[in-house]
């Protein structure tokens, strides 16, 4: 029986103003998309802080902070899919939140009301544990007090999604709100049965 739904939260719970910054910038060269993403990669981690990273990231795309900024912070709420947690989820399981993020963006994106419908979260600026480590998915496992089997982990990122998979957490592949919804209600009545 499922008992938690997990959120990736950039991707799924609000636009993702990095990647497409990421392909705009540096898709057209290798190396530069690697810098780039082990920057990123960095600030995620906890190693170095978000102001240092929009810094380095602006140097390397030649651009300014804050044309940088702009670009990145690019995250609007998706409000179909927090309406849906809201009135369809909350309450009925336990709410997770895994992200790889350089800071807790939750109560600006999203506003506070929408963040506090997540019981746990996880993001990898604290805890030092990047997607898809299995590290990553047994910290939020633990929070929400659930065995894998038990739980459902939503994700943009294939690699995130075989991750999640790889330690036997029932895994979704979030490519749009309405796909999302039939593959989760099935997997949630399926559950059930």
């Amino acid at each position: 029986m499922i008992k938690a739904i997990i959120f990736d939260f950039f991707g799924v719970i609000a636009n993702d103003g990095w990647l497409p910054f990421k392909s705009k910038y540096f898709g057209h060269d290798e190396i530069m998309r690697q810098k780039a993403t082990l920057l990123n990669r960095r600030s995620d981690a906890g190693l170095e802080s978000y102001d240092d990273f929009i810094s380095k990231i602006a140097d390397l795309a030649s651009l300014s902070e804050a044309e940088t900024r702009k670009e990145i912070e690019n995250n609007p709420a998706n409000v179909r899919l927090i309406d849906y947690i809201q009135v369809r989820l909350n309450g009925r399981y336990k709410l997770g939140l895994l992200s790889n993020a350089s800071a807790d963006w939750l109560d600006r994106i999203i506003g506070h009301n929408a963040a506090g419908l997540f019981d746990k979260k996880c993001l990898s600026f604290e805890t030092g544990h990047l997607k898809p480590d299995p590290y990553a998915y047994r910290d939020i496992l633990e929070k929400l007090e659930v065995q894998p089997n038990e739980s459902i982990f939503i994700d943009d990122q294939p690699r995130c999604v075989e991750g999640a998979s790889a330690v036997g957490i029932h895994s979704l592949h979030y490519l749009d709100f309405d796909s999302m919804r039939t593959e989760l209600e099935t997997l949630l009545a399926d559950s059930n049965n």
